[in-house]
């Protein structure tokens, strides 16, 4: 099920799969996260970006998602790694509730938690030539 899942990919990543895995017959609400690279940070132009993670992050990203699951809550997470362009999708996280209420709080949760727990940096290039780690900002 959601927890068999890889959750560190290095090709693209479909929302699809974390919904599918997450949802069943008795959910109300299947809520589902997608982070996309975007063309700016901090007020400069990226142009390009990379994101690398600890060889145990796929661990870090599982015990996240199990903290919140309970009998009637799945969730799902994939965040890629490697270069991404600016669309692509970085990060995915899906969560299935009875109610819809829940689902939207939980998918908060989850991703706020996978960005400060979860061990993936983010190295970006700017439009001036200029690269940087962002560290603790996946």
């Amino acid at each position: 099920m959601a927890h068999d899942l890889p959750g560190i990919i290095d090709a693209p990543l479909d929302p699809r799969i974390c919904e599918d895995a997450v949802r069943t017959s008795a959910d109300g609400a299947v809520v589902t996260f997608t982070g996309v690279v975007r063309d700016h940070h901090d007020g400069r132009s990226v142009t390009a970006l990379r994101y690398e993670a600890h060889p145990r992050a796929a661990d870090f990203l599982a015990q996240v998602c199990a903290k919140y699951r309970a009998a009637d809550i799945r969730i799902a997470a994939q965040h890629r790694i490697g270069d991404l362009v600016i669309g692509d999708i970085a990060v995915v996280v899906a969560v299935a509730t009875p109610h819809r209420v829940q689902a939207f709080a939980l998918c908060a949760k989850v991703i706020d938690e996978i960005k400060a727990q979860v061990p993936i940096w983010k190295f970006e290039t700017y439009a001036d030539g200029v690269s940087d780690w962002q560290v603790g900002k996946c």
